[in-house]
């Protein structure tokens, strides 16, 4: 932002008490376009649409000195790296070639709008695989979205091509992410087929430019949903020779097609077990007929039985003997953690259980399990915590699960495009922390004065960073899981336990509430889930007393008197832990109401508005929760806990019946309390 600009909004607002800027949030954290800055920028004679893009860019919105981009082969490099320095004629921005320069660019501009002096530097990303993965349906719905509908108007492809296409490559290039699955891992045949794969290319064509591959998500029976087979057993010739087909075709009209991402045997999704075949027999058959094109298989591990003593153990049980049996154009794609996108679970033990195959890890994005597009849950804290476990190097790739849909600031609630943004930034650098990518986000995206007070900045950094801790505390402290209500996963329901559902999918197979204490066993004595884990920090998990406390639930079925760390017993932890997320949340509207001189009326009003409802839910989850547990514990609520003002009958009466892309609204909260 310009000295000018900033001065102005200042003056704004001391006299009208709000800055004067329109905010709708569709521009994300990139610039609007207000360049008055007149310096020179020299970029190279090309006819490249990739270099045409960067110094648009540049020219947009650099407040820099004058700047000069060039193509310089440079082995540390690689196809994506850029490096900047000065020389003797000032400020140069060096890469391999076109896309090394784009990404240089957005890494320029995004230190200039976070008023960050300009860093002399060579960059490289740590991994060549970099992918947003949706969940999209073809009929438009989201599965787990929570922002509106899909941005891809396949009734309207390939004829009429959404200017929205571009400005979602725009915002994927600017934080570095390089491919996009576009529809739902549950996939739908359909999109193989020659109809839609015309459509697929017209995106494909608007990303290119952006450096960014397309991916489909494919079914594992479509040679006989969509072919007309009798049989999709990967052994089968002619099985195989469809597949090889199909990507022949794909590659004729895609030629930078990314490849395919595949979810099978679970949850109902077909896949090579129903003809007695492994995983790797699948994988690989697919991944034969891609190879010639350049392209890969990811395969996913979200693998469980209804049956199997522990879900959590599943996808080790099932992956881990076949390491060193997939080809090496397959990745097994990973949930960091062994259940499903917790608020915080411990990560999967398959991670550096299989050496001999490339794994990749799978972060979810939207907020299947933190509050929807209603709660702020900033979520760079949770996935620098899994990389405090596994180390980056030992990935080939990262994927996350897509938290866009075609409302106007394209994330629903707006502090969530932090999210997408923090996604981005971490696949290209995993070493970067939660606090250095708020540092980022935040003045470019909230446009605050440059004269903001210091205590009202540091206030808003400090809501987000603490926001999804929390979350984790209002909902599901100590290592408790998965208390969510059926179907929609939004509010709390620990007690449910439908007769005839599948026992893995109900809370009480995860919390194991008793008379005697609360929390899954998955200790020698148990489960033996721990065992899965490298043997010095399964020793660690192993014993009550040394087990971290924030999966002490997770590991162990601890007494209601036990001992915390704190000196409190199990229960007194639990209800103050429960407190403190309610009062975390108070804490954070206390500081986004500072906040409000300085932030656009609609942008803090819209904010406002969602930290009330999560005000609500939090407490919500409190009294359900603790009410819940109380019938087994027996035991009072401490004195320092605000005390429940709804009975456990009057929680368990709330039935939201919200669907897959529609947040719950404040109104429909209060009609059902």
């Amino acid at each position: 932002m310009n000295k000018l600009k900033s001065l102005i909004l200042a003056v704004t607002a001391i006299l009208t008490g709000s800055t004067a800027w329109a905010y709708d949030g569709s521009c994300l954290w990139l610039s609007g376009g207000d360049n008055d800055n007149q310096a020179v920028i020299t970029v190279p004679k090309s006819k490249s649409p990739t270099v045409a893009i960067a110094a648009e860019e540049l020219n947009k919105a650099w407040h820099g000195e004058p700047l000069r981009l060039e193509i310089k082969r440079d082995k540390n490099l690689g196809n994506e790296g850029f490096r900047v320095y000065r020389d003797k004629k000032g400020l140069v921005l060096s890469a391999n070639n076109d896309l090394g320069l784009l990404y240089g660019s957005y890494a320029l501009l995004r230190d200039n709008a976070a008023g960050k002096a300009i860093a002399l530097r060579e960059e490289i990303p740590a991994y060549n695989v970099r992918v947003l993965n949706h969940w999209d349906n073809l009929d438009g719905t989201i599965e787990r979205g929570y922002a509106g509908h899909s941005i891809w108007n396949w009734n309207e492809l390939p004829d009429v091509v959404s200017p929205r296409y571009r400005e979602y490559a725009r915002a994927n290039a600017s934080v570095g992410i390089n491919g996009v699955v576009l529809n739902n891992v549950n996939a739908s045949s359909k999109i193989l087929s020659a109809e839609y794969l015309a459509k697929v290319a017209k995106i494909a064509d608007v990303f290119r430019p952006y450096g960014i591959k397309v991916y489909l998500s494919a079914n594992f029976a479509a040679p006989m949903q969509l072919g007309g087979l009798k049989t999709a057993d990967p052994l089968v010739p002619e099985v195989a020779a469809w597949w090889k087909a199909k990507a022949d075709e794909i590659y004729k009209l895609i030629p930078d097609f990314g490849g395919f991402l595949v979810k099978a045997n679970s949850e109902g999704q077909p896949g090579p077990c129903d003809f007695d075949r492994t995983h790797a027999e699948g994988a690989n058959m697919m991944a034969r007929a891609l190879k010639p094109h350049g392209g890969i298989v990811m395969w996913r591990a979200f693998v469980y039985s209804p049956a199997d003593a522990d879900r959590a153990k599943q996808a080790y049980i099932e992956f881990q003997p076949l390491d060193g049996k997939f080809d090496d154009n397959v990745i097994v794609q990973i949930k960091n953690g062994p259940i499903d996108f917790q608020p915080r679970e411990p990560y999967s033990p398959l991670f550096g259980a299989m050496p001999q195959t490339d794994q990749m890890v799978e972060f979810q994005v939207t907020q299947e399990y933190l509050g929807h597009s209603n709660h702020i849950a900033y979520l760079a804290p949770m996935w620098t915590e899994f990389f405090d476990y596994v180390s980056p190097s030992s990935l080939k790739a990262i994927a996350g699960v897509a938290n866009v849909g075609n409302d106007t600031n394209w994330t629903g609630h707006p502090m969530a495009q932090a999210n997408w943004y923090a996604f981005g930034r971490l696949a290209w650098n995993p070493q970067l922390s939660s606090e250095e990518i708020i540092d980022e986000w935040m003045p470019m995206t909230l446009n605050y004065p440059e004269n903001t007070p210091k205590e009202v900045t540091d206030g808003l950094k400090k809501m987000m960073l603490n926001s999804r801790e929390a979350v984790v505390d209002y909902m599901m402290p100590l290592g408790l899981h998965h208390l969510f209500a059926f179907g929609h996963h939004y509010g709390p329901e620990p007690w449910c336990d439908i007769k005839g559902g599948r026992p893995d999918w109900m809370p009480p197979y995860y919390h194991r509430a008793d008379s005697a204490g609360l929390g899954f066993n998955r200790s020698s004595s148990g489960s033996n889930a721990v065992a899965q884990y490298p043997a010095q920090l399964a020793k660690k998990l192993d014993n009550i007393n040394t087990c971290p406390e924030e999966f002490i639930l997770w590991f162990h079925h601890v007494p209601w008197d036990f001992k915390m760390k704190s000196g409190a017993t199990l229960w007194q932890e639990l209800c103050n832990r429960y407190q403190s997320g309610v009062e975390s949340v108070e804490t954070m509207q206390r500081q986004w109401t500072a906040a409000k001189p300085y932030i656009d009326p609609e942008l803090w009003n819209d904010v406002n508005e969602r930290l009330m409802t999560q005000a609500r839910d939090a407490n919500w989850w409190k009294e359900g929760c603790l009410l819940y547990f109380q019938q087994f514990s027996g035991m009072p609520i401490p004195d320092n806990v605000t005390p429940p003002v709804h009975t456990l009958d009057q929680l368990k009466g709330i039935k939201l019946g919200i669907s897959n892309y529609e947040c719950p609204t404040p109104e429909l909260l209060n009609s059902k309390r």
